[in-house]
């Protein structure tokens, strides 16, 4: 679990080749014993073996360009951008070194002051562009519909012309999901009613009645509402089961967790104050998510705008009714039945889940509700499967790496399906799965419970 965040002290060391704008803070570097514990938790070590690919490399770059021992330059870079952010090496540290806000402190440095190549730049471009922006995405959902349905990607394929594509351009093909129109352009309802919740006849017996548990405001995201649109139907349908009133406003859009992870900070930081603004006239009890990366950038948004005067303290208030769905669903007794479900499915630990947000019992404990699912772990269950945001676009080697990684030890354990919370884990495991893609499902756990509820086939 992430370690609690330290206050800032205020006072900055010297920036040595970082700019005076939130600099790594040296205090945090010096944390680091250089004990070695990350290593193995590492991705990028476990695939290269060299020490500045690993968390204490890092760290020790950090360490030199703080002081103007090294400059922020080419070699630097590289390593830096060949972390996933995965924070595994959070979890694995006993020093409690918060790897996290170094990692996401040098970021910014590195979008501010290296000048990236063109290509490079175009192509992130490119991802900002799309991505955040659920209308463009549905664009791009009917033009993949159109690239699968009249054999593109298979003639490509066929003409040898697929692999001559840049590594870049092949990865964001690989991972188009082929989604169905009408699903890609469903948005769940405003305000969804509970469906129920537990009340007292005057002759002391068990009755229904409408009144709701809580009311909670459902964040459907960018990626999330437009490719996984089932998983937000979902989403809604088990929380009103389950006695929750859903707000879900049709004005938010994207959280800026993407942009936050890649260093983007003012994009980021905008998005975040949007998000607020509309969330905040709402007054729900709780703000609920559903993806594991949006989820862990929401609940630092006090620290996102921690310099901003305005925001400050709204944020940290949003900030603190932020859970992810599994967790609220494990903090309310259940009140659905669930059907039995005969099968056994292998559930994959999010990052972001796990590591940024220490959640790893509650989407186990929800799932086991099911009567007769049995949930079985991965192993290397915390090794990144190389999703990562965008980093499977802009590191596609080392991100197919990994993804190979989990697929075989997803094989391993013989599951009739996968269960992970996040839309970029789902869309890189099911394409390492390679020839096992048809038949073994990829899905968020929040459809295991929807389906035992309602008492029909997930798969």
């Amino acid at each position: 679990m992430t370690v609690p965040h330290r206050e800032d002290s205020g006072a900055e060391a010297p920036t040595g080749g970082f700019d005076a704008h939130r600099p790594p803070y040296q205090d945090l570097v010096s944390d680091c014993v250089h004990c070695g514990f990350c290593l193995p938790a590492c991705p990028t070590y476990a695939l290269t073996g060299e020490e500045m690919n690993s968390p204490r490399g890092r760290i020790y770059q950090i360490k030199l360009i703080g002081e103007g021992e090294a400059p922020l330059d080419a070699a630097a870079v590289r390593h830096f951008d060949a972390c996933l952010g995965c924070m595994a090496c959070v979890t694995a540290c006993p020093s409690g070194v918060q790897y996290d806000r170094l990692i996401e402190s040098v970021r910014p440095q590195i979008e501010r002051n290296w000048a990236r190549t063109r290509s490079d730049r175009a192509f992130r471009e490119l991802i900002f562009r799309l991505f955040p922006y659920p209308r463009r995405l549905r664009i791009a959902a009917v033009l993949g519909a159109l690239y699968q349905r009249l054999g593109l990607r298979r003639a490509l394929a066929c003409s040898g012309l697929l692999s001559r594509l840049p590594a870049r351009v092949r990865a964001l093909e690989a991972l188009m999901p082929d989604v169905p129109l009408r699903s890609a352009m469903r948005r769940v309802p405003d305000r969804s009613p509970a469906r129920g919740a537990p009340g007292t006849t005057a002759k002391g017996t068990t009755a229904r009645h409408t009144t709701a548990r809580c009311t909670v405001g459902l964040v459907t995201g960018c990626v999330q509402q437009v490719f996984f649109a089932q998983v937000n139907e979902a989403t809604v349908r088990v929380l009103t089961a389950e006695g929750c009133d859903v707000v879900a406003p049709r004005a938010q859009g994207c959280c800026g967790a993407l942009s936050e992870h890649a260093g983007r900070e003012d994009e980021a930081m905008t998005r975040a104050r949007r998000l607020i603004d509309t969330f905040e006239p709402l007054d729900v009890d709780a703000i609920v998510v559903n993806v594991a990366g949006c989820g862990s950038s929401l609940k630092a948004y006090g620290r996102l705008l921690a310099d901003d005067p305005d925001y400050r303290e709204r944020a940290a208030a949003f900030a603190a009714k932020v859970r992810d769905v599994s967790e609220l669903l494990a903090e309310l007794p259940p009140l659905a039945p669930r059907r039995p479900l005969h099968a056994r499915v292998a559930y994959h630990d999010a990052c972001h889940l796990a590591h940024a947000q220490g959640i790893r019992d509650e989407p186990r404990a929800v799932l086991r509700t099911v009567p007769d699912l049995e949930v079985v772990d991965i192993p290397e269950a915390d090794m990144c499967c190389g999703s990562a945001g965008i980093y499977n676009l802009v590191q596609p080697e080392a991100a197919e790496e990994l993804g190979r990684r989990k697929a075989d030890n997803v094989l391993s354990t013989n599951p009739d399906a996968v269960v992970t919370a996040n839309p970029g884990c789902l869309l890189q495991i099911a394409r390492h799965l390679g020839p096992h893609r048809d038949e073994l499902p990829v899905l968020h756990p929040v459809q295991i419970l929807d389906a035992a509820i309602r008492g029909v086939r997930p798969w």
